[in-house]
């Protein structure tokens, strides 16, 4: 079970994070200050967190006073630390021009986002979506549940994919992330315990942990670790243990092309977790950002609560596009009801045009998968090919839909890649962003979303950055291990 993270972060918690910085017997302090540099870009340090003090870490650490004292003199000089004498030193996050080295050329490949581009015909949409405002600009405006075009176009998808569900089972949200949160705060008291699969998506964790969360954890495996692509054997029965043990009043799960394992679980899986946590009173929240961009995923599988009781998350931010903040949480009326009053205080509801886009967005679905499974193809495809002659020791799974994969590297070094990655022009994920305090660091999720120029540029990134972890071309994994 995680512990909450508060303002403070104390010298027993960063050595967790830390990990195995020490590298290969380069400076200590400056290896110290670039694993805590990521820590911090890669948001495992939240920005305005107090670091330890500078004796305490040392002594954590079993460093001298002096190597921390440099270390921490580093990052204020990167201006990632902010030092007030009698206060402490606090986590920052200025603009990535003055932190991030120079390339060797053009503009950084950002591979941390995994985010298809703007559909081709959404400006068309938005355009005619124009045309049916003049019909809400008689009214305030403030639609908390959103307009009734989109909540019923909302409950017609889901009642296509198998879920029966009528307008008012319907609320709309800025964006996915925004539902996950009003759901923390509508279904979780401080203390209460919540389950989230691991590793997982990070901003849902940090939702439930905002709402005082105690996080139950229950490992996921890849895409391709047990038979017909389903995880590991018996992945539902650990999500059935951990319910009946820790009695959860929530539960946060990705069903469908899980982020990152790329993992969906099989019919019989969901009727077996739901069950349990119906046994229990605990509510599931299914995550479905990503449950219709299916490849070629030979089962044809219902949304999580056509199986038994489940709240729904949806959005168009990975199908349409990310500028797009609507997102939807489908849900028996009581809960509706609930969320309406937890809503309140922090906004009065989704902008109406962007609404009007995706109600027009939303009859046109199938033709925007047809788009979308052709793109994510090719960019599967690509990548598999690139990393298989590039990293032939590196485990990558086939994946059958989704925008990631979760490779295996062979080796406890994905935060040391991501940072050498950043000095080749390359922004990527160390694995441990995905985990709690500290771990995968065997793992690096990628997007499978990119064009194959892109896909190109950022493999030949990453192939530098592993060249330069082990001081050799073309390491293999015996040698790197031995580096780090």
């Amino acid at each position: 079970m995680a512990r909450i993270m508060d303002a403070t972060l104390s010298a027993r918690a960063l050595d967790t994070l830390l990990g195995d910085w020490r590298g290969d017997g380069g400076s200590a302090y400056r290896a110290l200050a670039d694993r805590i540099r990521l820590l911090i870009l890669d948001g495992r340090i939240p920005v305005d967190t107090r670091l330890p003090a500078e004796r305490d870490l040392a002594e954590r650490l079993h460093l001298s006073r002096t190597t921390v004292t440099a270390a921490y003199r580093e990052l204020r000089e990167q201006r990632m630390l902010h030092s007030i004498r009698g206060s402490g030193s606090v986590a920052r996050l200025p603009g990535a021009p003055a932190i991030l080295p120079a390339p060797p050329a053009a503009d950084y490949v950002d591979f941390s986002k995994a985010a298809l581009p703007a559909l081709p015909w959404l400006p068309e949409i938005a355009r005619a979506a124009v045309d049916d405002l003049p019909l809400h600009l008689g009214e305030s405006g403030y639609e908390q549940l959103g307009i009734p075009e989109l909540r019923a176009a909302i409950a017609d998808r889901y009642t296509a994919r198998g879920l029966p569900t009528s307008p008012d089972q319907v609320m709309v949200t800025i964006g996915a992330q925004h539902a996950i949160a009003l759901l923390s705060r509508a279904l979780v008291g401080r203390g209460d315990r919540a389950l989230i699969e691991v590793p997982t998506y990070p901003h849902a964790y940090e939702a439930f942990r905002g709402a005082g969360a105690r996080l139950v954890t229950v490992a996921t495996s890849p895409h391709d670790a047990g038979p017909e692509g389903f995880g590991a054997p018996d992945e539902a029965g650990d999500l059935v243990r951990a319910i009946g043990h820790a009695n959860p009043v929530a539960a946060y799960l990705m069903p469908d092309f899980h982020n990152p394992t790329g993992r969906s679980l099989s019919a019989d899986a969901r009727e077996r977790v739901l069950d349990a946590a119906a046994r229990q009173g605990t509510v599931v929240i299914a995550d479905e950002t990503t449950a219709e961009l299916d490849i070629d995923r030979a089962a044809d599988l219902k949304p999580l609560a056509a199986y038994g009781p489940a709240v729904m998350v949806g959005s168009v931010g990975k199908t349409v596009w990310g500028g797009v903040r609507v997102g939807w949480i489908r849900a028996d009326r009581p809960l509706i009801r609930r969320l309406l009053a937890v809503r309140s205080p922090g906004d009065l509801g989704t902008p109406i045009l962007e609404q009007l886009v995706v109600a027009r967005l939303l009859a046109r679905m199938d033709d925007i998968l047809e788009l979308r499974r052709e793109q994510l193809r090719a960019g599967r495809d690509r990548l598999e090919e690139l990393l298989g002659d590039a990293f032939p020791a590196w485990h990558v799974p086939h994946v059958d839909g989704g925008i990631v994969t979760w490779v295996g590297l062979g080796a406890p070094v994905s935060s040391q890649l991501a940072l050498a990655a950043r000095t080749e022009g390359l922004i990527v994920a160390a694995g441990p962003r995905f985990g709690i305090d500290g771990a995968f660091e065997r793992f690096l999720r990628l997007p499978i979303c990119y064009s194959p120029e892109t896909t190109e540029a950022a493999v030949q990134a990453l192939v530098r950055a592993w060249g330069s972890l082990a001081r050799t071309p073309v390491p293999d994994q015996g040698v790197l291990t031995a580096v780090v």
